[in-house]
């Protein structure tokens, strides 16, 4: 059986909708038990902080979460280097996301920068449905094999038949972009703000490629 196979690729640009704010907890404490504790009751509080603003407290959602033993390094009393018990460190890394509105944006960053727990933020965007634009851009990627499929075929005088296989190369990657890497929001008094960051962002469109392979029969 004569066969010929092709990659086509396909390119999409896609007008983020969603924003999103990624907040990462940390601490540590002396008792592993203590150490859970902590971070469950420093969730709660961003949990009531989004609260406040209309998030049903299940839209907080755990990317990642840890707890490691931490040491530090010393020299004891013969100059050797050891290292000893410190305690236990909690990492959790959290996302909420909503449609794209600097005003609210600016306030919900404002209250959880100044709650009591003080995470690490992080602003990104993305879109409500991902699938949407993953199955258009596949789509792009198939009309380009075939495109140049037909090309060969005439080129070469055969005849393209039925298609035999066709493969492609999506993975699990978040359609995301990300306009600032890392976000410090300082303290203010009550006094030197109405409560919210003015915020004027617009971020940039998000560029995605993929290449699909199609395999045809040959006449």
């Amino acid at each position: 059986m004569r066969t010929i196979r092709v990659t086509g690729k396909g390119k999409l640009s896609v007008k983020p909708d969603t924003s999103r704010i990624t907040m990462t907890l940390e601490g540590r404490y002396a008792e592993y038990g203590e150490t859970l504790r902590r971070s469950s009751e420093d969730t709660e509080t961003l949990k009531d902080v989004l609260a406040g603003f209309g998030f049903e407290r299940t839209e907080l959602k755990t990317l990642q979460f840890s707890v490691d033993p931490e040491y530090e390094g010393y020299n004891d009393k013969d100059g050797i280097y050891r290292q000893r018990f410190v305690g236990y460190r909690f990492r959790h890394t959290l996302k909420v996301e909503f449609p794209s509105d600097n005003e609210r944006l600016g306030k919900v960053l404002y209250a959880l920068a100044n709650c009591r727990v003080e995470p690490e933020l992080r602003i990104s965007y993305t879109v409500r449905d991902p699938e949407a634009a993953k199955n258009k851009l596949l789509g792009k990627a198939v009309m380009d094999s075939k495109g140049k499929a037909a090309v060969l075929a005439r080129a070469a005088g055969v005849t393209l038949k039925e298609i035999l296989s066709i493969d492609y190369s999506w993975g699990e990657g978040e359609l995301e972009t990300r306009p600032v890497n890392g976000l410090m929001m300082a303290k203010r008094s009550a006094a030197e703000t109405a409560g919210s960051y003015d915020l004027d962002m617009v971020p940039d469109d998000i560029e995605l490629s993929d290449t699909v392979t199609i395999v045809w029969e040959l006449e």
